[in-house]
């Protein structure tokens, strides 16, 4: 088992990752010292496949949890939903020492999160992702919320988890295409921080795609220990945990214009990273053969590359990309990359390069 810290003085917490770790989730949340009652809120899938396991081992370690499912995808990230949780966690008489397990990928993560930062304004929760997108990036750093119908978490909170659990066996029977859109947020952390994880994902990739628990199990500890560092040093982004944010400024608007169903968010983003990609060559000199390693990585994992919409539909994505909680003054800002490993945020992006970045990314559909 490997353990990565994320240092946050007082609200510091371990990220544990592993095979057959979701059978420890009682055992590990008993060591936390937490109260009797526990809620665990999951999806229809993955209630499935592992509610069983969870609730079983809470009970072995003494807890009393009440299983909450709400329905899959990203739909399930809003108010009403988060009302219904409110009245079950209710009915079930959680306190304040008791606590919520969110069992899932990363919108389970975040509507969980929500929920636990809200309720009696503030009950502790902790982390069992399932997918590979959630266990490299939405488990940790506290950031949960949900969406509105104007865009992508709206509203939300910063509220740290206890505990994350990555149980690597999860992602045994995780779908393909699941899988694919996890390594969108692994190939980021490459860019933004870490060349030499970027070129460990090129001779890689077979490995990763095919499963090998050894690779998987390296590349979700880099990744979580990147953002551990990043989260470390600005927890509540004042500043570079913006960096974080890599083609997520476009990514966003494009799964909300979509009606959150067409694209998973890993592939949102790795066309953002694409536009994100075009736009640092041409305002901070990003060299071309980057652009052309970034691209073929992403088509190497199974991951869109283009977009082409529509002129009407272009307008609704950037009005969407207006509404991102990083717009300042009416100003898009982006997140660049000068080279592979070293990213600047709060770029200023003028709206024409915007239009020249979709224009390629059409281009390169009709390629």
């Amino acid at each position: 088992m490997r353990v990565v810290k994320v240092a946050l003085g007082e609200r510091s917490y371990s990220i544990l990752i592993g095979g057959g770790l979701l059978a420890r989730l009682g055992a590990e949340c008993a060591r936390l010292k937490l109260g009797a009652r526990c809620a665990v809120i999951t999806d229809e899938n993955v209630a499935r496949r592992f509610a069983a396991t969870a609730m079983n081992s809470l009970r072995a370690a003494g807890f009393d949890p009440v299983l909450l499912t709400v329905p899959a995808g990203e739909t399930a990230k809003r108010l009403r939903v988060v009302s219904a949780c409110y009245d079950r966690l209710a009915a079930h008489r959680l306190e304040r020492k008791s606590f919520i397990v969110a069992l899932g990928g990363g919108v389970v993560g975040d509507l969980a999160g929500f929920v636990a930062a809200t309720y009696l304004r503030g009950v502790p929760f902790v982390q069992a992702p399932t997918t590979l997108l959630a266990q490299v990036d939405s488990s940790v750093g506290g950031k949960v919320g949900v969406n509105l119908k104007a865009g992508k978490n709206l509203v939300g909170a910063f509220h740290q988890p206890r505990l994350v659990l990555c149980d690597l066996d999860a992602l045994k029977t995780l779908p393909r295409r699941e899988l694919r859109a996890g390594l969108a947020e692994v190939i980021k952390y490459g860019v933004i921080s870490d060349a030499a994880l970027f070129r460990r994902l090129e001779s890689g990739m077979g490995k990763l795609l095919a499963r090998d628990p050894v690779a998987l199990a390296a590349v979700v500890a880099r990744s979580c220990e990147i953002k551990a560092d990043v989260v470390g040093q600005d927890e509540t982004e004042t500043g570079r945990r913006a960096i974080l944010n890599f083609g997520h400024t476009l990514g966003h608007a494009l799964e909300a214009v979509s009606g959150y169903g067409k694209f998973l968010h890993g592939e949102a983003i790795a066309i953002g990273q694409m536009a994100a990609a075009r736009l640092s060559a041409e305002l901070l000199g990003l060299p071309d053969k980057d652009v052309r390693r970034i691209r073929e990585l992403f088509l190497r994992a199974g991951l869109p590359v283009s977009l082409a919409l529509p002129p009407a539909r272009r307008e609704k994505l950037l009005a969407a990309m207006r509404l991102d909680k990083k717009v300042s003054g009416g100003e898009i800002k982006f997140v660049l990359a000068r080279k592979i490993g070293a990213v600047e945020f709060g770029q200023r992006v003028p709206a024409a390069a915007i239009h020249r970045a979709l224009d390629g990314l059409a281009a390169a559909k009709e390629s």
